[in-house]
């Protein structure tokens, strides 16, 4: 009997937790946000979450992305060439009438977008520093400070973040690339997963990618 009808969940709108804090966001199917997390002009694909206590800013991040409590996500830069670094001088309405935000320091800022692809586990308490792309597939350790862009599928660690290992061949990691599972439909993801829970990689690949239901 396929059950996997059964397996759809009823109700695809993202989850916010209470205490978060968005601006200008947009959420994808299933995504979820937890407990006082911040986001300021971020775009999280389907099924994408935040655990506890993160933040992220300028930020557009893929499906299916794991990022666990703690993270920092574009870490916010200061103008260390100005004579204070301080945010007095971009964000002076903080502490003074008539003087607004710093518009060219945000446009600065915003033109140092983070991206990050589909499936990507972001582990705990780390650091993405602005302007970085991070490959599909790929794992950022635990307190890494991510300086450089990550390759799909490689694992990063370390302060700064060093590349440790790749989680498949590269034969393998093209295979994924080419199925794209991230885009199937919810009614045939929820088929697949028994088989992504039992199946060696490449056995998985040999059955899904002549699947075309």
């Amino acid at each position: 009997m396929d059950r996997s009808e059964n397996l759809v969940p009823k109700d695809s709108e993202p989850r916010i937790h209470p205490t978060a804090e968005l601006k200008a966001c947009k959420l994808g199917r299933y995504a979820s946000i937890g407990e006082r997390v911040v986001l300021r002009e971020v775009s999280v694909g389907d099924f994408s979450y935040f655990e506890r206590h993160c933040e992220a800013i300028y930020t557009t991040i893929g499906k299916f992305c794991s990022i666990a409590a703690n993270s920092r996500i574009n870490a916010l830069e200061h103008p260390i060439e100005r004579l204070t670094q301080h945010k007095v001088s971009y964000r002076p309405n903080e502490y003074f009438r008539w003087l607004g935000v710093d518009a060219a320091f945000r446009a600065r800022r915003q033109a140092k977008a983070v991206t990050i692809g589909h499936d990507v586990w972001i582990g705990h308490g780390a650091v993405i520093m602005p302007g970085i792309t991070i490959g599909n597939g790929a794992v950022v350790g635990a307190n890494a400070v991510v300086t450089h862009d990550v390759p799909p599928y490689a694992i990063v660690a370390g302060v700064p973040a060093r590349p440790l290992r790749s989680r498949f061949t590269a034969a393998i990691a093209a295979r994924i690339e080419a199925l794209a599972w991230w885009d199937w439909p919810v009614e045939k993801l929820a088929r697949a997963v028994p088989d992504m829970q039992a199946m060696p990689i490449e056995a998985f690949l040999n059955r899904w990618e002549n699947d075309d239901a």
